[in-house]
């Protein structure tokens, strides 16, 4: 069962066209986790993260400046090649500069029949910051529903409400399992549970979540867990880097970044109005660096992560040239390090062979092997 998420994550656009063949309905492609999916499952649509491939490309130069992230580069490289030709439809929540710039090139040169640029605040902290999202959520409610010709009722918003927490609630209980002194999945098979989740059919992904944790429960993985790390920063579902980091005698426990914790951890909390609700959670749940001021509440949420799954470490990885995790990360590292824990840094770009990192990395657990002999 645990072989179905790579099949998923692998085979991301065969899904998609499968599914749109099997049901007739639309596929959404959208920029940013930010994007209220509750509201797009109420109308009867697909959602699907648009992601990059982490191979080295030379298409995006004419649509994107070369000092713009190599994931918001990559991500365009895949419209642009036409990766994506099944989508029917394309969407951002206000996001940062870069991915925002991707956004309007792909809308720019690769048309399709929906297009829709969500505002999102930046300052969630404002307490103006929910009725304002509520508000923009009403119209993009309005726009989907011209766009389906399907009135979307407070009880279709009920529905996805109850799909998309079903999958956060499954996902959550894999996350626990990791606790365990002898992890039963890498954190390369849990980044790829979170991230098929993102181009899956919800009901189908926490299906078969939930019978993959029965699975888990009497499963290990063939090996001592090692070192444990949390990995966390920019996002990364860089399958080659993390099947590094796990080869040196370690095993990722644990993470924060958005193909990872920020993404599911949050749920909607379901009863009154749905749209309230909805609006709440996206304001609320833990954010991102472009969100997450002028206090830094996602390290409350860092700190008690590495002490509960009783990591060892930390890496902290970057996107170059990725403006907003360079801006917090000195604040999240000094954290970590008055918590006493070990932070390794490192700044990924897909044009780099990860073997550089490999001796980064070793040298890191290294040091904290030498850490527990005294």
């Amino acid at each position: 069962m645990i072989e179905m998420f790579k099949e998923w994550y692998d085979a991301r656009h065969e899904y998609a066209k499968e599914w749109k063949k099997k049901t007739g309905g639309k596929v959404l492609g959208y920029f940013c986790t930010y994007v209220p999916e509750e509201i797009v499952y109420a109308a009867g649509v697909l959602p699907v993260r648009i992601l990059g491939s982490h191979e080295p490309q030379n298409v995006t130069e004419p649509h994107i400046f070369a000092m713009f992230c190599p994931f918001c580069r990559d991500v365009l490289a895949q419209g642009l090649q036409g990766r994506y030709d099944y989508l029917d439809g394309i969407m951002i929540a206000q996001s940062c500069l870069h991915v925002r710039q991707a956004y309007t090139s792909w809308d720019l040169h690769i048309p399709s029949e929906f297009s829709y640029y969500l505002p999102m605040p930046h300052h969630v902290q404002s307490k103006r910051a929910v009725p304002f999202t509520r508000a923009e959520f009403e119209i993009f409610k309005t726009r989907l529903e011209e766009w389906t010709a399907k009135k979307i009722t407070d009880d279709d918003l009920r529905r996805g409400i109850e799909t998309v927490n079903r999958d956060r609630q499954m996902m959550k209980q894999v996350y626990e399992l990791r606790k365990a002194d002898e992890v039963p999945l890498t954190g390369l098979e849990a980044m790829q549970m979170v991230v098929s989740s993102q181009m899956t059919d919800k009901t189908e992904h926490a299906r078969v979540v939930e019978d993959a944790l029965k699975e888990l429960k009497g499963r290990t993985i063939g090996r001592p867990t090692g070192t444990r790390l949390m990995l966390l920063g920019s996002e990364n579902d860089d399958v080659e880097f993390i099947g590094m980091v796990e080869s040196l005698d370690a095993t990722i426990v644990q993470d924060d970044h958005c193909t990872g914790t920020r993404y599911f951890w949050d749920e909607v909390e379901n009863g009154g109005d749905p749209m309230d609700a909805i609006a709440a959670r996206y304001v609320k749940r833990t954010p991102c660096p472009t969100k997450d001021w002028p206090e830094r509440k996602r390290i409350g949420r860092i700190l008690s992560f590495a002490k509960e799954w009783d990591v060892a470490g930390a890496i902290i990885i970057q996107q170059k040239f990725c403006d907003p995790h360079e801006i917090d990360i000195p604040a999240i590292r000094k954290a970590l390090e008055d918590a006493g824990l070990k932070v390794l840094f490192l700044e990924l770009d897909v044009t780099v062979p990860v073997g550089q990192f490999k001796i980064r990395t070793e040298a890191f657990l290294e040091m904290l092997a030498e850490d527990d002999l005294f």
